[in-house]
């Protein structure tokens, strides 16, 4: 009998257990001829399904993150991190503070790690906890809620975002902002406070971002946000561009 036509790869395909049936056949020639008991194979048909659909479910998440590809953790210089930031690595990598809602803060001038850091991070916590992240550009992000609040559908993009676990938000205050645009930006702030994680990158100390927020309340109200329950990491030090870009050997000069 064809694989194809076997009752029961074709009840296992109905029930979307394509794994189960692609290795049906193999697996049973298997238990035959070392004995396994009925156990052994549900168990081991089972095994393979989990880790197939725990493999397809981490290559999805990390396709809809938007996380920039080189920005992992094997390529990030721990070595190069401040002190007191690369000993709260790995706790952060554990993920407790996702199944919190609390937040992480990264501040330090250009150049010193911190979007490295954060893409790193949030990469980690689809691999080892497979949570939903979005890391996405500040100024990019708000222009989109900007566009579905003109449209009316500011609501529903509220709702796209708050599917996911943790949202990166990186470099906010680096591209100046109209009042209007961080108006949705101060939304999305308390829409996902003490529910739902947002690590952010910036530039500008809290003492700057009125420069963000336009007003001192709205300033005042969205720092209170993010402080309640968050973890702070300052990036100082020189910067890992300049020292990277110093360490390169010069080419020989054309003849």
């Amino acid at each position: 009998m064809s694989a194809l036509t076997d009752p029961t790869v074709m009840l296992l395909r109905s029930f979307c257990l394509t794994t189960m049936a692609g290795q049906y056949e193999e697996v049973m020639r298997r238990a035959e001829k070392e004995g396994w008991s009925h156990r052994q194979v549900l168990r081991h048909l089972c095994e393979s399904e989990a880790v197939e659909r725990g493999q397809k479910r981490t290559a999805r998440l990390l396709s809809e993150s938007g996380l920039p590809e080189t920005k992992t953790l094997s390529t990030l210089d721990e070595a190069l991190l401040p002190v007191k930031v690369r000993r709260q690595l790995p706790a952060l990598i554990d993920g407790g503070f996702v199944d919190r809602g609390d937040n992480v803060l990264a501040f330090g001038l250009p150049g010193r790690g911190k979007t490295h850091f954060l893409a790193a991070l949030g990469r980690e916590l689809i691999l080892r906890h497979s949570k939903r992240v979005l890391f996405r550009p500040t100024f990019k992000l708000v222009g989109q809620l900007l566009a579905a609040k003109r449209d009316l559908r500011l609501e529903n993009e509220l709702k796209k975002l708050d599917r996911y676990d943790v949202l990166i938000l990186d470099d906010i205050g680096y591209v100046q902002q109209s009042r209007e645009e961080m108006e949705v930006l101060f939304t999305l702030l308390a829409e996902r406070y003490e529910r739902r994680s947002l690590l952010i990158s910036s530039n500008l100390v809290f003492s700057q971002w009125d420069q963000i927020f336009k007003d001192p309340m709205t300033t005042m109200a969205a720092i209170d946000r993010l402080v309640h329950h968050s973890i702070i990491l300052e990036f100082d030090g020189a910067s890992q561009r300049v020292k990277k870009a110093g360490e390169k050997e010069p080419k020989p000069a054309a003849d």
